[in-house]
């Protein structure tokens, strides 16, 4: 399988073995052996369940450095629109934190907000012109896609093909800043996504929708945050730029995007453990009902991402109070914006299953699998190092493991050991026993 890049990665010095990020992986993705997580890239999907469950802070999630920025003579600021509620939103609204933007370094900041409302009016369309799919899945959380492509491939189709409102308003904002600035060329202008999560940058490196991301760089929340917080103690005049209303900027807690699809027929959920159960419905045909599904990775959506600094809860009423104060939209979607909206290719199956590229020996470890299974205990106890008996069977099989590293085997056998030693001891000749 080909190499492919995550954002979350392993600090081993930090990492101790606990198993605690094993049981909460997802999709199986981490083994602990030889005392040490490791992360099995062609399984990870990068939903950083791992990155908040470590206890020692060894999972981490990567991203661009700012630094970056220096690569290109022109910049555009892309905040995601969790950024708006990591401060005091009485104090500081989001024409003042765009402003401040542009006073860290940006030429020009698009509000990711713009490209939800963009995405929004994107999806209904292709909902009203097909009705042959339903449900249709929100295809704006990159972990969700990935994990449909590794986990669940019959929901492939129901993948809503249009791009992500980072995409989205990545091509909108260079198109508007270069019409803006004559004779800019695009290749000068590095566009960059403030992100609340960790599979933001792997969707730029490995794009699931596009053939090359229109973004040139991710920043965590993180990194911005104190930068824009030190500049907004200052004085400065706030430049009047905004672009989205509250329909778009309310795409930063579940539920945001749903809202905003015409049908009363809609479904939203949060967490990566609720989405597969939601998935496995799915998939026995037992939501036949619902048109739109809104899935988010991330517990209460972007607000809850790994990469974010403020408290979900504080952040989520800090949401509520937005509502009251912005217009449901400043302007209409226009047709130039939903150009180029949807997929320049679609997401495949990753099958991460299979034993061996021939056939008829991937059957035979199969099989052998079965058998090995058989003789673990199932209890799927993780003091193996692998989330479950039949994760480890598949280990044994791929030869990354043995069979006594479950705990209850290696027990059994010590037990059977110890038994045959009494044994022969008993065999022992009566002439050898008191030879010295």
């Amino acid at each position: 399988m080909a190499e492919y890049f995550h954002s979350v990665t392993l600090e081993e010095s930090l990492c101790m073995g606990c198993t605690n990020c094993i049981k909460k992986c997802p999709t199986d993705a981490i083994r602990v052996q030889s005392g040490k997580a490791r992360i099995m890239n062609e399984r990870c999907i990068d939903c950083g369940e791992c990155v908040r469950t470590c206890p020692y802070k060894a999972k981490v999630a990567q991203t661009d450095p700012l630094e970056l920025m220096a690569d290109y003579k022109y910049t555009i600021a892309l905040p995601a629109p969790t950024l708006y509620v990591q401060y005091d939103v009485g104090k500081f609204d989001r024409a003042r934190i765009m402003t401040a933007l542009k006073k860290i370094g940006f030429d020009y900041v698009y509000e990711v907000a713009r490209g939800a409302e963009i995405v929004t009016e994107a999806s209904n369309r292709y909902l009203a012109e097909h009705r042959e799919i339903r449900p249709m899945i929100s295809s704006a959380c990159p972990a969700i896609v990935r994990l449909i492509q590794v986990r669940f491939p019959s929901l492939l189709p129901q993948i809503m093909p249009v791009k992500s409102p980072m995409e989205v308003a990545a091509s909108n904002a260079r198109r508007e800043f270069c019409e803006k600035n004559p004779g800019v060329s695009p290749e000068d202008v590095g566009v960059f996504f403030i992100s609340p999560c960790a599979a933001k940058l792997t969707s730029v490196r490995n794009p699931i929708e596009v053939e090359k991301s229109s973004v040139n760089g991710v920043f965590s929340i993180k990194s911005v945050f104190f930068k824009l917080l030190k500049q907004m103690g200052k004085p400065f005049e706030s430049e009047n730029i905004t672009q989205s209303g509250f329909s778009g900027v309310r795409w930063h807690t579940i539920g945001g995007e749903a809202k905003g699809i015409r049908s009363d027929n809609i479904l939203y959920v949060d967490g990566i453990q609720n989405v597969i159960k939601i998935f496995e419905q799915l998939e026995d045909d037992k939501l036949s009902d619902v048109d739109f599904i809104e899935a988010a990775a991330c517990p209460g959506g972007c607000l809850g991402g790994p990469l974010t600094v403020e408290n979900l809860y504080v952040a989520r009423a800090r949401s509520f109070r937005l509502k009251s104060s912005l217009p449901k939209m400043i302007k209409e979607v226009q047709e130039i914006e939903l150009d180029n909206s949807s997929f320049d290719k679609y997401p495949e199956h990753l099958d991460v299953t299979t034993l061996d590229s021939d056939i008829s020996k991937a059957m035979q470890k199969l099989q052998l699998m079965d058998e090995i299974y058989a003789q673990l205990p199932a209890l799927d106890c993780g003091a193996c190092g692998a989330p479950s008996c039949r994760a480890l069977s598949e280990d044994i099989v791929r030869g990354t493991a043995k069979i006594t590293d479950c705990v209850f085997v290696l027990k059994e056998r010590v037990r059977s050991l110890a038994k045959e030693m009494m044994e022969l001891e008993d065999l022992i000749p009566p002439t050898m026993e008191n030879r010295k």
